[in-house]
């Protein structure tokens, strides 16, 4: 059995020598107001420190359509973030909210790098890629800290007040 291969000699590794991981800038934007919805603001970009304007707009035009009415009971606080993915081939607006108490739901809409308005819904999305991962990683420690293991009770103000920038 020494000649059988083994799965990971079947893997596509000659893909990761075409795109080679580089660190990208994961960048806290602003905060935003929709209606009653609140909203951290991230952004990552491969050619940039920060995605194109036009993107972000997309992202938060996108939110405000598809985040859940009303948004402060049913389960939902009110609460989330969302991330303009200025990618190295596409377009990506990724909107994120907390509802259930633990649960982190999520839309994903993606277009053409070259029409970063033109986005349209992802309809089988991955949770996410590294960089993605990083801020919602962050965001998860921040819930889990400032809402849900709190002593003192849940702070959503706390949370609100917290972002993450970094090279990932």
């Amino acid at each position: 059995m020494a000649n059988a291969a083994r799965p990971q000699d079947q893997w596509p590794l000659a893909d990761l020598a075409v795109r080679p991981y580089r660190p990208r800038y994961l960048r806290f934007i602003r905060r935003e107001v929709l209606g009653e919805w609140r909203l951290k603001v991230y952004g990552i970009a491969t050619f940039g420190n920060q995605p194109r304007a036009p993107l972000v707009a997309s992202t938060l035009r996108l939110a405000g359509e598809v985040l859940p009415k009303p948004a402060l009971g049913d389960g939902c606080y009110g609460v989330g973030f969302v991330i303009a993915h200025d990618a190295a081939t596409v377009s990506l607006a990724l909107v994120y909210w907390w509802q259930s108490q633990n649960e982190l739901h999520q839309r994903v809409f993606f277009g053409p790098r070259d029409d970063p308005v033109g986005l349209k819904p992802y309809a089988n999305p991955g949770a996410g890629c590294v960089w993605e991962l990083g801020i919602i990683d962050f965001e998860r420690r921040a819930w889990l800290e400032d809402v849900l293991m709190n002593p003192k009770g849940p702070d959503i103000e706390r949370y609100m007040g917290r972002q993450v920038d970094a090279d990932v």
